[in-house]
């Protein structure tokens, strides 16, 4: 093996080798006995590139792979992307722009060609970047929701649907976005919190009698009004109930209505609703049967349904007249600034207007039903379980889900319409008019195409081949659990549900793992306008500063705030971002991923599983060059297992079985923590300091070498195998090393991922081995406690007294002399009795046995007293600092919350290293 562990060196080569053998390849049927485990990847949009929260999940995602492909299942990991409808059609609407064309320019089907084109050329960034990752996916598998076969399933669930009378066309209030003239879905909207007004307008009542006083953040949308609500049992309005007001501004007059919405105590108590432009007064409008006036065009600019004097008007400049023609009427009460959120498309950057337009919906409630009876009756299982909660109450007020886009780029609908404004669905043309007898009339096809969210819906069970009846989707759904996150539970969670339920009366998994998310190191959402945004990537390959900076700033149009990022990032970075490899970076994520937390992301946490990295080559090495040309043992039984050999197997057992309750409870921090406490705390600093007595030992026999040698290749050959679903390259390239070693190597199994994964052996558990070895490392520790207190030198020869023990503690100490005075440097080991005179000494404890060290020789009291009371004046300097500035109100209540924390947590640091000086001060004076 190289001396050290580079994991540019090896890790591509090994995921070439995996792929080419075809190692990710999943059956169509299980073998007899054979359990199957299915996964479906969340497909990224095919425009996309990995994210941090990406990297997260499918480091998840492959584990759970890996580690049922070893323990016996016939595994598949969907891969696949998604077309991306919106966000694919302006990636490729900007290059043409570029070139100065529009896709109208092109039309229709040269566009559609174009976007293929750019698929094809461009759209495989992410699954190359998940091939680094590891992802052990099926690649011969992979699936696009435009493929072929997933757009039939989409025609045949459109179709049946429609015929069930459970899809419709319809006219409702829809998010619209006035540059990309499309309905968009609640999760493309950003609200944004922005500085606006409120304005206070007085509406009078028709009679002449008076006026109310209505408030809005909209005023442009009064010229849709239809209506003005008061709560009925607001005492103050009561008498107006019926009653009409002159709509200003308009020839029109609307009815004072009551209704429970309303806030008696919010304003004046008295709101306009407008139900063409806003929700909450839509569903009003639809309580009272308001007419609903859209006096918008899909631009947002004013209609012919209002006034002559502001048609044709910009939404905002129709603002501006209608304030100042209230302002002119003595109309405006009065204007205060107010925060409010603002609705902008998260492509468009524009305010969405809620817009009154035909589309097709999906009737949603007979789908929902069954789908919350899923979760309710435990055919699926949310984990953490919490979360069924937010399921619940999405599916308990779930509307009428609007599947229409005013795009190109998508599943265009399979409807048809005659010159009468008939409306006709099938799977084609033909079949329309066959079905229909319509001969050779004139047939126009919808324009519109499907939202992206509906063929996300039938992943699961359309990438197994329905609506055709193929093996796999009898082997594999349900699958077996669903990683995402918690904000698409509504959008596609729910929506894969209610279709797996209605076409195939299965669900479409069993457990669905909800992930936290991945923040900066301060807690802070990861976003291009916080500069903040780490790049998986960069992370395994590392990123040189300048490089770094230019793209966290690339394409920023405020130059102020490209410098302040580029500031912050050459302050964090200095030196740009090290190569830490693929392994260190995925049991990062692993270490991090409790259920449902959100993870502060910190590269120091990185660093440090790189030197995990480093401390598992390092173990190899050691072992391999002890081991290598050896006899290990595999065809010899004369073997004696030493104290050592036989606590190493016991604790491994524990290992196996703690490893896999906590992966069967999705605490993959548990798990990561588990295999990192053996690995290195237990099999690295113990067990091989412990091989090194047997192994250089002339004292030791034959027999008791080899059952060293044995025990050190055995461990290292079932640790790699239990560390390869969290670090598969690492393990591989030191499994393929070790496992000749072990007698397990063969030409059909020469990858350890055609491994089977340990299972614990109850029969090498030792109780005895295990208490033996928990006692020799309380005396290891009591030595090097006594060592670092008294500044004695780690490889210094001493003395060493024991007394007030049990008869067990005096055999140990006869049993294992031998290690004790190898490992911990005594020279001579003497038992005393408890009333035997013993000379000036520093002590510890071993249960109830006190270990003595003999000063004398070995330490200057005065010099050494002096010292530490320097050390002492330096901490206490320091902590009067720290403490001085978290009692300062201008540091806690303006500083960061992360911030502050540090220091407190330094102050606590420093607190207790002054009473660890203090109390070695104590005891040398003592001395």
């Amino acid at each position: 093996m190289d001396k050290a562990y580079d994991p540019q060196a090896i890790e591509q080569n090994l995921y070439q080798q995996w792929e080419q053998q075809g190692y990710f390849a999943s059956e169509n049927h299980n073998a007899e006995g054979q359990d199957s485990y299915c996964i479906m990847i969340p497909p990224p949009n095919v425009t996309g590139s990995l994210h941090m929260g990406h990297a997260f999940q499918h480091t998840i995602m492959d584990a759970l792979t890996r580690y049922h492909r070893m323990k016996g299942d016939n595994t598949l990991w969907q891969p696949g992307t998604d077309h991306a409808g919106i966000a694919t059609q302006m990636v490729v609407e900007r290059l043409l722009d570029r070139d100065g064309i529009s896709r109208h320019d092109l039309g229709r089907e040269q566009f559609i060609d174009r976007v293929w084109q750019w698929k094809e050329e461009s759209g495989g960034t992410i699954t190359r970047q998940m091939r680094r990752l590891g992802d052990s996916c099926d690649w011969s598998r992979e699936a696009f929701t435009m493929d072929d076969d997933l757009s039939g399933a989409v025609l045949e669930v459109f179709v049946q649907l429609y015929e069930e009378g459970l899809i419709y066309r319809g006219q409702r209030l829809v998010n619209w976005d006035p540059k990309l003239l499309t309905a968009v879905s609640d999760l493309e909207v950003e609200s944004v919190e922005a500085d606006g007004h409120l304005w206070h307008l007085r509406y009078p009542l028709a009679d002449g009698s008076g006026h109310l006083v209505v408030a809005t953040t909209r005023p442009e949308t009064m010229l849709g009004d239809t209506a003005v609500a008061v709560h009925p049992d607001d005492e103050r309005y009561q008498h107006l109930i019926g009653k009409m007001i002159k709509l200003p501004l308009t020839d029109r007059e609307i009815p004072i209505i009551a209704d429970d919405y309303v806030e008696k105590d919010f304003g004046s108590g008295c709101v306009k609703i407008t139900p063409a432009h806003d929700f909450n007064d839509y569903e009003m409008g639809k309580r009272h049967d308001l007419p609903m006036i859209n006096i918008l065009t899909p631009t947002a600019f004013i209609n012919d349904n209002a006034p002559d004097a502001y048609r044709g008007l910009e939404r905002y400049e129709a603002r501006k007249k209608i304030i100042e023609d209230f302002e002119n009427l003595g109309l405006l009460e009065k204007i205060e600034p107010h925060k409010l959120k603002v609705p902008k498309g998260d492509r468009s950057g524009v305010v969405i207007e809620p817009y009154l337009t035909d589309q097709w919906y999906v009737k949603i409630v007979p789908l929902a039903e069954p789908a919350l009876a899923a979760v309710k009756n435990g055919d699926i299982k949310f984990v953490p379980e919490n979360w069924s909660n937010t399921y619940y109450h999405w599916m308990e007020n779930i509307q009428d889900w609007c599947i229409s886009r005013q795009l190109w780029w998508g599943h265009q609908i399979p409807a048809w319409y005659d010159n009468q404004g008939n409306v006709y669905v099938g799977r084609n043309e033909q079949e329309v008019r066959e079905k229909h007898q319509l001969g050779d009339i004139d047939l126009t096809r919808d324009q519109d195409v499907l939202d992206t969210w509906f063929s996300s819906a039938l992943w699961p069970f359309a990438t197994l081949g329905w609506p055709e009846e193929k093996p796999e989707l009898e082997t594999f759904l349900p699958t077996n659990v669903l990683v995402t996150g918690f904000d698409i539970i509504f959008f596609w969670v729910a929506r894969m549900i209610m279709m797996g339920l209605k076409f195939t009366d299965k669900v479409p998994f069993k457990e669905i793992y909800i992930t936290g998310l991945i923040r900066d190191e301060q807690g802070q959402k990861m976003s291009k306008s916080k500069g903040n945004v780490l790049d998986p990537i960069d992370i395994i390959d590392g990123i040189d500063l300048e490089a770094l900076v230019e793209k966290r700033t690339y394409g920023m149009m405020n130059p102020q705030a490209a410098d302040k990022i580029a500031k912050r990032t050459r302050k964090q970075f200095p030196d740009g971002i090290a190569a830490y490899g693929t392994d260190a970076m995925r049991f990062t994520f692993c270490a991090m991923a409790s259920t449902s937390r959100d993870i502060n992301f910190d590269l120091n946490r990185v660093e440090g599983y790189r030197n995990f990295c480093n401390k598992i080559w390092n173990a190899a090495r050691y072992v391999l060059m002890n081991t290598e040309g050896q006899d290990t043992g595999i065809e010899n039984d004369e073997k004696i297992f030493s104290v050592a050999d036989r606590w190493i197997q016991n604790e491994l057992q524990k290992t196996i079985q703690e490893f896999d309750k906590a992966i069967a409870g999705y605490r993959f921090d548990l798990a990561a923590n588990t295999l990192y406490e053996f690995t290195w705390n237990t099999y690295c600093d113990w067990y091989l300091e412990l091989s090194k007595p047997i192994l250089y030992g002339d004292e030791y026999s034959a027999k008791e070498k080899r059952g060293t040698r044995y025990t050190l290749v055995n461990i290292l050959e079932q640790l790699m195998r239990l560390l390869h679903p969290f670090m598969p390259f690492i393990t591989e390239e030191i499994w393929q090393k070790v496992a000749p070693l072990a007698g397990i190597f063969s030409e059909s199994k020469q990858s350890i991922m055609l491994q089977s994964f340990p299972k614990a052996d109850d029969t090498l558990k030792d109780s005895e081995a295990e208490a033996d070895i928990d006692w020799f490392k309380k005396v290891m520790l009591g030595v090097r406690n006594i060592r670092g207190e008294m500044n004695i030198a780690p490889g210094k020869p001493l003395n060493a007294l024991f007394r007030n023990g049990s008869n067990e503690d005096k055999q140990r100490l006869t049993d294992y002399e031998n290690f004790l005075s190898k490992l911990a440097k005594l020279d001579n080991i003497e038992w005393v009795e408890a009333n035997q005179e013993t000379p000036m000494s520093a002590t510890a404890l071993a249960g109830d046995m006190e270990i003595l060290i003999p000063m004398a020789g070995l330490i200057d009291v005065e010099q050494e007293v002096a010292r530490l009371s320097k050390e002492l004046e330096k901490v206490e300097k320091d902590r009067q600092r720290t403490a001085g500035k978290l009692s300062n109100p201008n540091f806690t209540d303006k500083a960061p919350a992360a911030v502050v924390d540090k220091e407190k947590a330094k102050l606590a640091e420093m607190e207790n290293t002054l009473n660890k000086i203090q109390q070695q001060i104590s005891e040398l004076n003592s001395l």
